[in-house]
């Protein structure tokens, strides 16, 4: 039990109430049954902080999707940076510090892409390296090794010994260095979770995401998705050791379900088994484990009071709605009825 103190009060009085200000499932349906315009989406949700924010900065919508998802990630960013302004709780700001690399990672990861692939894709407006005005030379950046010599040269080494080893225009090298770069982060912020207040319910929560990230590699591989070998399993699961991840990947669908009989994660593997063999898309496994970790996560994290876990929660929420809102938006643009993506849209709320 945490000592009941004015920041912590403070800020998970806060964090509470912009939870109640995001996008809920009431949002969502009425934005799939009305919406027929990226206007009529920031009018349904011109009540929640991504509307208002949305409204002010960009009334008129956007021109493209480059456009779009800019505006996105400034919105989050805005959202990080007042938190940073509070005198946070030092368990939150641990968290703070340990989750925003992953911002940056993902930088790496298209900046890498844009190598493999010869083209200059955009980054997002993110993380440290954004923050630093070092988006550019990314950018800029023709070869894995002036990739890594720029990690060198702003004191992220971590990074740079990952990325040294990418053979140029090698898509199975580049692949590799992805999960690296991941692994690397998941290893990190699990790490940080370990050592604060709630350390127990923050590392299982962790070990949930990472084991649902594990089974979903697992579940494209066996349903033929191009993508990390059996090898590249993250570790730290709360209840899947690497081994048992790597067993699965020899199994098939129906076969994976009954190993994981007794489990928390028994009815996700039982809701993509029926899922895929009903509309026999791979997509499957990604909108049913996106709905069970909201559930699983929602359940252990946001019923903590003055807790570290208030924080997390919120994170793992406003990615959520992120991610909701550029599917909303991408949609829209591309001429598509909002009703196809209703399956796609998961709210904690």
């Amino acid at each position: 039990m945490n000592l009941i103190s004015t920041r912590y009060a403070f800020t998970s009085a806060y964090l509470k109430g912009e939870e109640a200000r995001g996008m809920t499932s009431g949002h969502m349906e009425g934005v799939v049954q009305r919406a027929r315009a990226t206007q009529d989406v920031l009018d349904i949700i011109k009540d929640t902080d991504l509307g208002e924010y949305l409204l002010e900065f960009a009334p008129s919508g956007w021109a493209t999707f480059n456009e779009m998802d800019q505006f996105l990630g400034k919105y989050f960013s805005n959202c990080l940076d007042r938190l940073a302004r509070f005198k946070l709780p030092a368990d939150m700001v641990a968290i703070l510090e340990a989750y925003i690399p992953k911002f940056d990672i993902l930088n790496m990861k298209i900046a890498l892409r844009g190598v493999l692939m010869d083209e200059a894709y955009p980054l997002t407006p993110l993380g440290e390296l954004a923050k630093q005005d070092y988006l550019e030379a990314l950018t800029n950046a023709a070869t894995p090794q002036e990739l890594s010599d720029f990690f060198v040269k702003i004191n992220m080494s971590d990074y740079a010994v990952i990325v040294k080893d990418v053979k140029e225009k090698d898509y199975r090298s580049t692949v590799e260095a992805e999960f690296n770069l991941d692994h690397l982060y998941v290893r990190t912020m699990r790490k940080a979770l370990m050592n604060m207040n709630d350390g127990s319910i923050l590392t299982k929560a962790w070990g949930i995401m990472i084991d649902l990230a594990n089974l979903g590699a697992v579940f494209r591989s066996v349903l033929g998705t191009k993508g990390l070998s059996g090898e590249m399993i993250l570790d730290g699961g709360h209840m899947l050791t690497g081994d048992a991840v790597r067993e699965l990947h020899s199994l098939k669908i129906g076969e994976i379900a009954a190993r994981l009989e007794h489990t928390e994660y028994e009815n996700i593997a039982q809701d993509i088994a029926k899922t895929y063999e009903k509309e026999g898309n791979v997509t499957a496994v990604d909108r049913v484990i996106e709905k069970h970790k909201v559930r699983l996560l929602g359940d252990l994290l946001s019923p903590r009071a003055l807790s570290p876990c208030n924080l997390l929660w919120y994170l793992i929420v406003k990615e959520l709605e992120i991610r909701n809102a550029r599917l909303i938006f991408k949609t829209l643009m591309d001429c598509v009825p909002l009703s196809e993506i209703r399956d796609y849209l998961v709210t904690a709320s």
